[in-house]
């Protein structure tokens, strides 16, 4: 939770199962108590985003204050759907954490290029799995001021 007293949202975009279970189980044993939603493409994040079809109900698919986003996803991917979430005024300032697997330093670069917050190389073992969701936690939760929804009257 943030100093507001409101939770924290966090969405999830990763297409591989094994991976969005294995980081709910690293936030909870790294005692994140935050809430995540998990989407498996970027286009389901975009839809979650915009609440259209099965996301449509902003009570069950609230807006997320943190995105992870893998960049290697079927349909559309993470960088694909970084470009699009950067370029929405409405979804800009959501902090989009780039959680994957490339390790490629051009992959680093466009994340950056593209507004990425922060660049995570996915950890392989569980107990290091554990300490990145602390180290984020601690940091995204704790120690950073995010945004409100909306602010000062400004529609960007």
């Amino acid at each position: 939770m943030q100093g507001s007293g409101k939770p924290i949202i966090i969405l999830m975009a990763d297409d591989d199962e094994d991976d969005r279970m294995l980081t709910a189980e690293a936030l909870e044993e790294s005692r994140v108590s935050n809430q995540i939603h998990f989407v498996e493409n970027g286009e389901e994040a975009m839809d979650y985003l915009y609440h259209r079809g099965k996301y449509a109900d902003p009570r069950l698919y609230p807006r997320p204050g943190l995105i992870l986003l893998d960049l290697n996803m079927p349909k559309k991917d993470g960088r694909e759907t970084l470009r699009e979430i950067k370029a929405d005024p409405q979804l800009r300032r959501i902090p989009v954490v780039v959680l994957t697997t490339s390790r490629a330093e051009c992959d680093v670069y466009r994340s950056y290029d593209l507004g990425a917050n922060t660049y995570i190389a996915k950890p392989v073992t569980f107990d290091s799995m554990v300490e990145v969701m602390r180290v984020l936690g601690n940091y995204w939760f704790t120690l950073v001021e995010l945004p409100p929804e909306e602010c000062c009257g400004e529609d960007n």
